[in-house]
């Protein structure tokens, strides 16, 4: 294991803390205690994951976040010190794949980097292969598992891992609705606990890279009350 994770956060103890945690699981860890130089670091170097503080003395964590898309689609995890839903909502919006709020056990840190690296390698191309071709074609908009790749009126879009397999589930079961719950704990393999707005926020990411309008939305359909739905 040599995947590079990035650090950022003003807190020393904490950015320690987690360090040391991940390199004692085999990763290769920069850290860093301002934006500035993490937003540096990142544009000029190989990175795998990002852990992000919100909260700097200089830029904030949704800028980097926001940067760091511009270019790569590595996973990023949050680390904030609010629990106001309209942060996480921020965040997921901008790109962040996963949010954890302080206080932390840091073991947890560990463990959602692993299912991040996890379904980053999955759905990136980078672990094996099935030989056979999966992919759905309808209306335009053509996904492959096979290559991570999506595209739209053949237009290719750019999906982070999350967004790609939160699409690609619902591809599968098209014509059913899924509800939320089912969504969440199949896409990020964890408990749905009520209150939980991280599937509509990548929902109304994925709409908005579709060029569909929240009201009509031509393939992500919401069934109020229930969950999504894309119709045959």
């Amino acid at each position: 294991m040599s995947e590079t994770i990035l650090i950022v956060d003003d807190e020393k103890e904490i950015a320690d803390l987690i360090e040391v945690y991940l390199q004692n699981d085999g990763y290769k860890v920069y850290k860093f205690y301002n934006g500035v130089d993490a937003l540096g670091f990142a544009e000029n170097n190989s990175v795998d994951l990002a852990i992000l503080d919100v909260m700097l003395p200089d830029i904030d964590g949704f800028h980097i976040c926001r940067k760091i898309r511009e270019k790569y689609y590595y996973p990023i995890i949050m680390l904030t010190a609010k629990v106001e839903d309209a942060d996480k909502i921020m965040g997921l919006t901008i790109g962040a794949d996963d949010y954890i709020t302080k206080p932390f056990n840091p073991l947890e840190v560990t463990a959602r980097v692993k299912a991040q690296l996890r379904r980053y390698v999955k759905y990136n191309g980078t672990g094996e292969q099935e030989k056979e071709i999966n992919e759905f074609d309808f209306n335009g908009l053509v996904i492959n598992k096979d290559n991570h790749k999506c595209s739209l009126y053949g237009k290719d879009i750019t999906l982070t891992p999350i967004e790609f397999s939160t699409l690609w589930y619902l591809c599968e079961h098209r014509g059913k609705v899924v509800p939320s719950e089912e969504l969440y704990e199949s896409v990020w393999g964890e408990k749905y606990l009520d209150s939980n707005n991280t599937v509509m926020a990548h929902i109304a990411r994925l709409r908005e890279k579709l060029g569909e309008p929240s009201r009509n939305p031509k393939f992500i359909k919401t069934v109020w009350g229930v969950g999504y739905t894309i119709e045959k």
